[in-house]
């Protein structure tokens, strides 16, 4: 009677405790973050589920990673956390922090669903598994590791993406507005009141803030380059500085960038239409063949496996 109750008991806690991850990751899950802009209007950004599960317990280890040694570290991922758009979710300490915490927790579950896995499979494969468990685990950790900086990559990337759509047109609107007779500054101030909030409307909200606080319209765009890291924004902004020291007139200037912005995009399409069919080759070589060959072949491997060849 005894060892009945405590197995039904300690199910009962394993029961509870999943249940109690459950609830906490739909908590989560179900969340909306935002970033507060610099007019004071608030953008919603969501970091992915894994980070938001586990940032309230990245304080543990943030206390290692204030060290003077990981200075350098942190200082160069709080900027790419800038131009990736998560400026005030997340900073470089904590970003360090989830890099370590990341393999942690899913090198505790990929063991848990190894095992499990492995004592449903049959003798022969069960044995093939566990002798290169050493492989996968390494595999598997080296990956859990890499993703959040993948993941930071790709943010930034996405984040580009946008702000070089949105560039030449934004270019063409400066240059129609300051053709007009408008000033440089009110031409952009009516350009964030009435386009649609996106990546690069931010960073000119932010820009026009900075010159109602004090700052010069030099500054403040070189400022603005430097957060976002894109090159049509350098050189638009390297362009707007040196008209600005020369006295050249800002409109045709920017209507030689937003021409210029247009040709380079063109000859970057260009480029990877010409390399799509190379770049198609791996996956139909890596994927598509040797699939086809475990449908046709993998139900006699298995046999043979099972059998012992």
């Amino acid at each position: 009677m005894g060892p009945d109750w405590s197995i039904n008991g300690l199910s009962l806690l394993w029961a509870l405790s999943l249940a109690g991850v459950a609830w906490y990751a739909g908590r989560v899950a179900v969340q909306i973050t935002y970033i507060t802009l610099a007019d004071g209007r608030r953008q919603e950004r969501r970091l992915p589920l894994l980070f938001r599960l586990m940032l309230p317990m990245a304080p543990n280890l943030t206390p290692v990673f204030e060290r003077p040694f990981f200075a350098k570290t942190c200082r160069e991922l709080d900027r790419r956390i800038i131009m990736a758009g998560f400026e005030g979710l997340l900073t470089g300490v904590e970003f360090l922090a989830l890099r370590v915490m990341v393999p942690l927790l899913l090198g505790t579950v990929l063991c848990a669903a190894f095992g499990l896995t492995i004592a449903y499979l049959p003798a022969r494969l069960a044995t093939f598994f566990h002798a290169r468990q050493a492989m996968f685990f390494f595999g598997f950790f080296a990956l859990a590791f890499a993703w959040p900086g993948l993941w930071l990559q790709g943010s930034i990337r996405a984040r580009h993406r946008q702000i070089e759509f949105a560039l030449p047109f934004v270019l063409d609107l400066l240059t129609l507005s300051v053709e007009a007779g408008l000033d440089f500054m009110t031409a952009i101030k009516r350009i964030i009141d009435r386009r649609a909030v996106d990546a690069f409307g931010e960073e000119l909200i932010r820009a026009f803030r900075e010159v109602q606080l004090g700052s010069t319209r030099r500054d403040a765009l070189r400022a603005m380059a430097e957060r976002v890291g894109q090159t049509d924004v350098l050189s638009v902004v390297h362009a707007l500085v040196q008209a600005d020291e020369l006295g050249v007139s800002i409109g045709s200037m920017l209507r030689i960038q937003a021409e210029q912005i247009r040709t380079r995009r063109f000859q970057r399409a260009e480029k990877l239409a010409n390399e799509a069919p190379v770049k198609m080759l791996f996956p139909l070589v890596a994927f598509i063949f040797p699939s086809v060959f475990i449908i046709l072949l993998g139900p006699i491997l298995l046999q043979w496996m099972e059998n012992g060849f």
